[in-house]
């Protein structure tokens, strides 16, 4: 079955509505252990992230930045900008405040020029083929674009694959794994351990 990313983006954006709070956490914890128990860690220094969007019910972040400040690993995460994500490193003491979208930022300066290791990135939902649906407006097609082509692109997402992305687009840049509460997926050949 193949379906447009605008049928799609509707469908699991009413799945993701009709999550309790409590589903969210629990889904969340599962999609991070799931991360943990395939990724190893060991050689990684830079992980950009998101911020999770409480009132979209987005999976929740918190358990992978708290880990990767543990271990030592430096954190980012987006800041919108004229339509455009830059990247600000993520503290402990880093001070957030809400934007326009319900997403909470930090108010520290930007940073260019990071080699990330790992992007784990948003989405509503992703094909078996590490197409990725988000919010429609590819910001993260831009930002994966411009980025070290030997970073990982991560997706984390409550819902595993069921249709194809019937309207796939040249600026639309795949994922090169999927992390779900019970699989991870990988479209790629490179190595994860």
């Amino acid at each position: 079955m193949k379906l447009p990313k605008s049928e799609l983006r509707k469908i699991y954006t009413e799945k993701r509505k009709s999550m309790s709070s409590a589903e969210v956490e629990d889904l969340s914890k599962s999609i991070f252990k799931q991360f943990l128990g395939a990724f190893d860690m060991s050689k990684v220094k830079n992980v950009h992230i998101f911020l999770p969007i409480k009132q979209k019910n987005e999976v929740s972040t918190w358990d992978f930045i708290k880990y990767f400040w543990n271990k030592g690993i430096s954190v980012f995460v987006p800041k919108m900008v004229q339509n455009e994500i830059k990247t600000i490193q993520l503290k402990p003491d880093t001070p957030l405040k809400e934007n326009g979208w319900g997403i909470l930022e930090p108010e520290d300066d930007f940073v260019k020029n990071i080699k990330f290791d790992i992007v784990i990135t948003p989405l509503l939902y992703c094909d078996n083929q590490g197409n990725r649906v988000g919010y429609g407006k590819g910001f993260y097609d831009m930002f994966f674009s411009k980025m070290d082509h030997n970073a990982l692109k991560v997706g984390v997402s409550f819902f595993p694959p069921a249709a194809l992305i019937s309207d796939v687009s040249e600026q639309d840049v795949p994922l090169d794994y999927l992390v779900t509460p019970t699989e991870v997926l990988s479209f790629i050949s490179k190595s994860i351990k």
